[in-house]
């Protein structure tokens, strides 16, 4: 496994985009302290906006915003010549995320998600990031996000931001995804002797007819192909309590893929990165969420059957969202370089993902038999 080989393709700027937006070879290394980073980012600033170019270092002030398990957020802060301040975003990639992360998808959606009113506005790319306005707002909890009025704008964000389209091919990726992050994740070895032996433990033969059932069980559905956001857990999500403005942020996930697959994801999320699985949402909880989405001006008129159907489709997808993020872990376990148990990760998904099989195949069979079962 060469450092160079890729499960995507080569990662470029698109044509289309690259004479839109300012772009820069430079790149700024994630692992620098904010002192070290600050004249790097300096000179990626005046890289890309030339206006900037004979202003003062002193001119430039950066301080960091989040510092996720995938990438390092930044707020810089440049002080024109007249007195104006211009606040934005400098996203750093995390090292070797493009093994789990398609940039060029990434990259050929934000405009589109932008010009929609989604996320923060593309201003730059450069080697190892992006360069974006920057969101006045705070970034939510899991428990905010289970909270009522708040579950309602997400559930209604979340329908606008599946009827906007993307340029290109409309495939869903789902499972393209899947098998790429299978055959990755299947073929590792860890230099660490005792993460070797953990995972060593893990039956990929198992999990490959796991993959291959939940595949033919979810395709039953026919459900609804949007572009989802895929990656929809409290650290994506920002509100401005003054205006009472949610934003959906970051869309490295982000794809043609199946609607249940969004929201069962999203209801995982409700359980945080410690996977507390005791706050994945109850069917009324979830039928609060799924009115607003289905029918946000109308939340009242939506019918049984219409919640029943949504039900049963989400918590089925809601499975392969721990697969997906599963495989994830195993490759970000051997590829980054960040301090998380991305192992230990693996494990909490992939027995929660058991621990829930039997009853969402079960609901799944009920309704291609036509059987009523309690859920």
């Amino acid at each position: 496994m060469g450092s160079t080989e890729n499960i995507w393709n080569a990662v470029e700027v698109p044509e289309s985009h690259s004479s839109e937006v300012p772009s820069s070879s430079l790149a700024v290394d994630h692992s620098l302290s904010l002192p070290e980073m600050k004249p790097r980012i300096v000179e990626l600033c005046k890289d890309l906006f030339k206006q900037w170019s004979s202003l003062d270092a002193s001119d430039f002030s950066l301080e960091t915003v989040s510092g996720g398990i995938t990438n390092l957020l930044l707020k810089v802060s440049v002080k024109e010549k007249d007195g104006n301040v211009v606040h934005m975003t400098v996203r750093l990639y995390g090292p070797n995320t493009e093994y789990v992360i398609n940039r060029e998808r990434e990259l050929q959606a934000i405009p589109f998600l932008s010009a929609a009113g989604f996320g923060a506005k593309l201003l730059g790319v450069f080697g190892n990031g992006m360069v974006q306005s920057f969101i006045n707002a705070r970034t939510l909890t899991p428990l905010d996000m289970r909270k009522p009025k708040l579950v309602s704008k997400i559930a209604k964000q979340l329908r606008r931001f599946h009827e906007v389209g993307i340029a290109g091919s409309k495939e869903p990726q789902l499972w393209n995804d899947v098998f790429k992050f299978f055959e990755r994740a299947s073929s590792l070895k860890f230099d660490d002797h005792e993460k070797q032996k953990k995972y060593e433990t893990i039956s990929f033969g198992e999990i490959h007819k796991e993959i291959i059932e939940l595949k033919e069980m979810t395709d039953r559905f026919n459900a609804p192909i949007v572009f989802s956001h895929n990656d929809l857990l409290s650290g994506n999500l920002m509100l401005n309590d003054e205006e009472d403005k949610l934003y959906f942020i970051d869309f490295e996930y982000g794809s043609y893929s199946y609607r249940g697959f969004d929201i069962g994801n999203h209801f995982n999320e409700y359980a945080g990165y410690d996977c507390d699985y005791s706050l994945y949402p109850i069917k009324d909880e979830q039928y609060h969420f799924f009115r607003y989405y289905l029918k946000p001006d109308s939340p009242h008129e939506v019918s049984d059957e219409e919640l029943k159907a949504l039900y049963l489709e989400t918590n089925t997808f809601m499975l392969a969202s721990h697969l997906y993020w599963a495989l994830w872990a195993l490759i970000q376990a051997k590829m980054s370089p960040i301090d998380f148990d991305y192992l230990s990760y693996f494990f909490l998904r992939y027995n929660e993902y058991k621990n829930q099989r039997e009853k969402s195949f079960l609901l799944a069979r009920s309704k291609f038999s036509g059987s009523q079962i309690d859920s």
